[in-house]
């Protein structure tokens, strides 16, 4: 049996609760006891959550676990002396240690993520940047496996993370079965954008806003400086500059992301070959597409496609009795039981 600690604190985000269901739900498609999940805190007894809710929990031990799982929080600065201490001493123990979102600061107070790369909520990153410069923030990842060490944005992308260690441990295809059941998308690749290229530029003046929509309307042009200047109305150094000043990015590096961004729903759709998908978003070949994928996502095409094509298979047809996502399955005499390991 896979033993699985996972640390909550005071305000801690119900939503990291979500990768406990991702465990249950293994077991139920194994039909076996295959994860275990202890609760845990510093002192033990009931931890309230930032919705109000309170879960019972176990106070730290001398218990060791396959894998330590952090939650997240409303705040960065929860460390304590007696929780760095907690993860110096899982780090020698656990298999593996996630710290999804803001439970980032929690392994990189102690020291876990020194010399490592990490990624959280892209709200946080600059701050995790700022105060741990040892480690290798990549803030636009969904999640990132460095050695023993996991990672991931916040929110719904914990389950992204919950599902590969399920690949992990036990293979696609049951990972797969799991998505289903959860209804989610069977998993994000962990190079994946946390947000949409076009979100992230959000231009301050109307004559940069149209640059950028003309640039996403036509992605097949060649989009130069000059042609986007004229579309804006300046000249190509007052566009340059005001480009880069409203949205932080050249518009070299945002023309890129955004063909990027449109060549991967395409390849995830699964309809075009990958010469087709380079000539419409304006990469001209493959070559240049492989190489803006890895700058950018830290991922080839293939990888974006392979994934998709595993995300549409056709789901299963439920042979349990029970609704999708169901936490309850029938025995063998036909009662029901749910277990969580």
């Amino acid at each position: 049996m896979h033993t699985i600690g996972f640390v909550v604190f005071p305000n801690f985000h119900t939503m990291g609760l979500s990768a406990i269901t991702v465990f249950e739900l293994t077991n139920l498609v194994l039909d076996e006891p295959a994860y275990k999940v202890t609760v845990l805190s510093e002192e033990g007894g009931l931890v309230s959550a930032s919705a109000g809710i309170r879960i019972d929990s176990e106070p730290f031990a001398d218990t060791v676990f396959d894998t330590i799982m952090f939650a997240s929080g409303v705040e960065t600065d929860f460390a304590s002396p007696v929780l760095n201490a907690f993860v110096k001493r899982m780090l020698k123990t656990s298999r593996r240690i996630a710290a999804p979102c803001t439970g980032a600061f929690v392994l990189a107070e102690a020291g876990a993520l020194d010399g490592r790369r990490a990624t959280t909520h892209w709200r946080f990153a600059g701050d995790l940047k700022r105060r741990f410069p040892k480690v290798a923030v990549e803030e636009n990842q969904i999640f990132i496996v460095d050695g023993s060490i996991w990672t991931s944005a916040g929110m719904a992308a914990t389950i992204d993370m919950a599902l590969a260690m399920i690949e992990k441990d036990h293979g696609k295809e049951v990972s797969r079965t799991v998505a289903r059941k959860l209804v989610v998308y069977h998993r994000r690749t962990g190079g994946q954008s946390q947000f949409s290229a076009l979100l992230e530029l959000e231009p301050k003046s109307d004559r940069i806003q149209k640059a950028v929509d003309y640039a996403n309307s036509n992605l097949r042009n060649a989009l130069s400086v000059e042609e986007l200047a004229e579309v804006a109305s300046l000249s190509p150094r007052q566009f340059s500059r005001a480009f880069t000043a409203e949205t932080g990015q050249s518009p070299g590096k945002a023309i890129e992301h955004l063909r990027v961004e449109a060549a991967r729903l395409m390849l995830e759709q699964g309809r075009h070959s990958m010469d087709v998908i380079a000539n419409e978003v304006g990469f001209s070949n493959r070559d240049r597409m492989r190489h803006a994928f890895l700058r950018t996502l830290g991922q080839p095409p293939q990888a974006i496609r392979r994934y998709g094509k595993e995300s549409r298979v056709p789901p299963e047809t439920p042979n349990d009795g029970c609704p999708e996502g169901s936490s309850q399955a029938p025995d063998a005499k036909g009662t029901t039981r749910s277990n969580l390991g």
